[in-house]
This record gives C-alpha cells, structure tokens and sequence, in this order.
C-alpha cells in the first residue's frame, strides 16, 4: 500500500470548542461544543452572579474536537 499526500493531510474537525460569555456584563462564561459550519450560538443560561436566566454570546473560539 501506498502512502499518498491525501493520507497523511489532517482533515478538519466538525466541532469546536467556544466560550460563552454572560451579556449581564458579569464576567460568567462556560464552555461549549458546536458545529464548526453552524451559526454562531445565543443562549438563554443561567447567570449565578445575578441569579437570572439572561443571554450569553459566543465569545471567542476555544479549540477544535
């Protein structure tokens, strides 16, 4: 069997991994997995700084899985 440039090239993950970070203005972030082609995620979480359910955007990308 051959080794060719196409075995050995790294394909891409699917997921990533990205903080989610509390639009509070608290500071509360958590970690999260999502498609690498999705959208950019909006959750409605808990924030225990203010003890409410409010909004959390992606921040920045973490890593790939």
């Amino acid at each position: 069997m051959f080794l060719t440039v196409a075995n050995l090239a790294k394909s891409k993950s699917k997921y990533i991994l990205v903080r989610m970070l509390s639009e509070a203005g608290t500071g509360y972030s958590f970690n999260i997995r999502r498609a690498r082609l999705g959208e950019k995620l909006v959750k409605l979480r808990y924030d225990p700084f203010v003890k409410n359910y409010v909004l959390f955007r992606e921040h920045k990308k973490i890593r790939s899985l």
